[in-house]
């Protein structure tokens, strides 16, 4: 008779366990997770060559923030799952506009690796190759024009691509910045829309 509180209370506390892990498996399905390269690396030492693997991945919740990790281990699914923790503690977060696109143009540089990328009106897609697809598509980007002009090192692309989206600014982190509103830098880009209009009437 003496067992049977103890089973119960058990239950209870696995329950308790049981809850509290709930949150946590939760919160890994938001994270869109894309492997952008793998490796094969072999080294040779006494008695022959011993390979292992490398795996390059980019992490984003499509709402803006994206990061990306780089994993090595002897097999290919532990390299994937080392990148992309490394991804989830490097993730940044980049200001878009309309939810949809960048705020303005952006160049980025690293090693040998060049890319462009140009904010595009509604409807364009995401017009961009190889590993800065990845990481604009899991950052949420919908329209957005990329071209790389350099190395196609998927490392030193990502590494340019992310150089690029840091550089990212939003009017109101200029305006904050400046010490000045929202309104004043926008109302003076619309008038510079304007004018132009204006001279060809």
């Amino acid at each position: 008779m003496a067992r049977e509180p103890q089973r119960g209370g058990g239950g209870e506390r696995r329950d308790r366990r049981d809850n509290r892990s709930a949150p946590e498996a939760g919160a890994d399905p938001e994270l869109v997770e894309k492997l952008v390269h793998i490796n094969r690396v072999a080294a040779t030492v006494k008695g022959g060559r011993r390979f292992s693997f490398a795996a390059l991945m980019v992490v984003g919740d499509g709402k803006g923030r994206v990061g990306f990790g780089h994993g090595k281990a002897r097999e290919v699914p532990e390299a994937i799952r080392k990148a992309t923790e490394e991804a989830k503690k490097t993730m940044i977060r980049v200001p878009l506009r309309e939810n949809r696109t960048l705020h303005h143009d952006g160049n980025g540089r690293w090693g040998a690796g060049k890319i462009m990328m140009r904010a595009a009106p509604p409807g364009t897609g995401v017009i961009a190759g190889g590993p800065m697809r990845a990481v604009l598509e899991t950052l949420g980007v919908q329209d957005v024009v990329g071209k790389s002009t350099g190395s196609s090192n998927p490392y030193n692309m990502i590494r340019a691509t992310f150089q690029a989206l840091k550089a990212q600014s939003s009017p109101r982190q200029v305006a904050s910045k400046r010490g000045k509103k929202v309104s004043d830098l926008l109302g003076r880009r619309n008038d510079g829309a304007s004018a132009p209009e204006a001279i060809e009437g």
